[in-house]
């Protein structure tokens, strides 16, 4: 069932064996545009039936899917890449559309780097080798990785299109079949790269997109039998549900959670680079990012400085519709969300923090029905919640520190272990504090950088596994060891 999002057709049904089907029950859930919450589109909600139909589709295409030649695999990838950079102006409308990032970074950023990792795993799948291990004379010992089968693909609400690249990637290269879920609030885009999957030639079966709820679809999907692997970014709280549900069959997991990153400034540090550098690192996506660096931590001689300009710098930061080019920074995704950063100003001002800037809605009366939260700098001490929680949203905490033994303690005193940044001339120092950072990267002068063949991941909190890279090709196979008796040695102990 077609629906005009933008002006723009976009098939809002299931999609199960390269066909748009309605959900089983009939129902259909609303998307809303988070600049005014006007409705986007109405999409199929998907359950326990429809989640067994798709498992079913796809344990139907796995045999053809894992025995195409490698590179035949490869330029199907390499076709779906072509589409969505040929698409991405719809693309990128889409997106901004349902998610509130800016079109500039959506049309600039999102769809360049789709097609990217679509390509990067494209030409991983005829050179993701096996190896010989030299065992016992007169024995051959070969590794080989096989496809897991079917895969669960669980995508979040804040990258969507991008995420969808990430999973569906290195799963196709590597030979599976999946069922992916898109996150109910941003289902759209993923629906459209279904769509040109179809288009390109994917064989039916191969990709299935199921859009739902967390509590009944996204459930089902990591309990099902039929399942060999789940791959979850999103929430710590609900990555936790995902393990317990996994049980039943003792599926593997692949979990991307939450993130507390620090950012330190030391006192050589490049002022003005660090500045700009940090305010990318927790404004961009609104500070929609796991990975953001939410709390920034200045060596108290360079910390008044540091401040000055970095609060003038996000005070010019422009606020405003997405879908205008000179826009910065957009609404967040969801009014629900938008209440929780609001909460956690006031939790700031509780806990004894001090509001440096923003904390609030804006002004503009043009942005009142939006989900808008203005850049926030508050001032607050190591212990207080708002330094401990993932707000995710443009809030950036500031405590000063006198050494580097007292800051990499206040680094690593977080139950979250995904990124983190430092910025210093000192290179020795550098990376010294990199190895001692507890988490599952590290950025030195620079923040949220990353590559389709760099690894993405945590530690602690944050989960385990990794996107990108020669890490994700890992994840989506099994090793299988084959022994070959090329000598004729028989048994020792029953030899006659």
């Amino acid at each position: 069932m077609p629906d005009t999002v933008g002006n723009i057709e976009v098939n809002t049904d299931l999609f199960i064996g390269n066909k748009f089907v309605p959900a089983a029950s009939g129902k259909r859930f609303d998307v809303f545009n988070p600049h005014d919450e006007s409705l986007l589109a109405k999409v199929a909600e998907g359950d326990r039936a429809d989640i067994d139909r798709a498992v079913s589709a796809a344990q139907a295409a796995f045999a053809t899917w894992s025995n195409m030649a490698a590179s035949a695999r490869g330029a199907l990838i390499y076709k779906l890449a072509d589409a969505i950079e040929k698409d991405g102006e719809n693309l990128a409308l889409i997106e901004t559309l349902d998610t509130g990032h800016p079109i500039r970074d959506t049309r600039n950023l999102d769809v360049f780097r789709t097609a990217a990792v679509f390509r990067y795993f494209a030409g991983m799948a005829d050179k993701y080798e096996g190896f010989v291990v030299p065992t016992e004379p007169g024995f051959l010992t070969y590794i080989t990785r096989d496809p897991i089968g079917v895969v669960g693909l669980i995508v979040p609400w804040n990258f969507p299109l991008m995420f969808t690249s990430w999973k569906m990637g290195p799963a196709l290269a590597a030979g599976n079949c999946l069922v992916l879920k898109p996150a109910e609030l941003t289902p759209l885009t993923t629906l459209r790269v279904a769509e040109l999957a179809a288009k390109v030639g994917f064989p039916p079966g191969v990709i299935n997109i199921v859009p739902g709820y967390g509590a009944t679809a996204g459930q089902y999907l990591a309990e099902h039998g039929g399942i060999g692997k789940v791959s979850f970014t999103g929430s710590t709280v609900t990555g936790r549900k995902i393990v317990q549900a996994s049980a039943g069959n003792l599926k593997r997991l692949q979990l991307e959670l939450g993130g507390k990153g620090a950012n330190i400034v030391f006192a050589d540090a490049d002022i003005d680079l660090a500045v700009n550098g940090s305010a990318f690192g927790i404004f961009h996506n609104q500070g929609q990012a796991c990975i953001a660096g939410s709390r920034l931590m200045l060596h108290e001689d360079i910390a008044d400085r540091f401040l000055d300009k970095f609060i003038a710098l996000a005070k010019t930061i422009k606020l405003g519709d997405p879908r205008d080019p000179q826009t910065e920074m957009g609404p967040l995704t969801s009014r629900p969300h938008q209440e929780k950063v609001l909460r956690y100003c006031e939790l700031a001002k509780e806990d004894g923090g001090e509001v440096l800037l923003g904390g609030k809605v804006p002004d503009d009366p043009a942005l009142a029905k939006g989900c808008y939260v203005l850049p926030t700098v508050v001032r607050a001490k190591p212990q207080d919640r708002v330094n401990r929680d993932e707000v995710f949203g443009p809030f950036v905490t500031v405590s000063l520190f006198r050494d580097d033994d007292a800051v990499i303690e206040m680094a690593n005193a977080t139950s979250y272990g995904l990124g983190g940044g430092l910025w210093t001339r000192n290179l020795n120092r550098a990376h010294e504090m990199a190895k001692r950072m507890q988490v599952g990267m590290v950025w030195i002068n620079c923040y949220k950088r990353f590559h389709p063949g760099s690894p993405f991941g945590g530690i602690k909190d944050s989960g385990y596994g990794s996107e990108m890279g020669f890490e994700a090709m890992h994840e989506y196979t099994n090793p299988k060891a084959t022994w070959v008796n090329y000598a004729g040695h028989t048994p020792p102990f029953y030899k006659r």
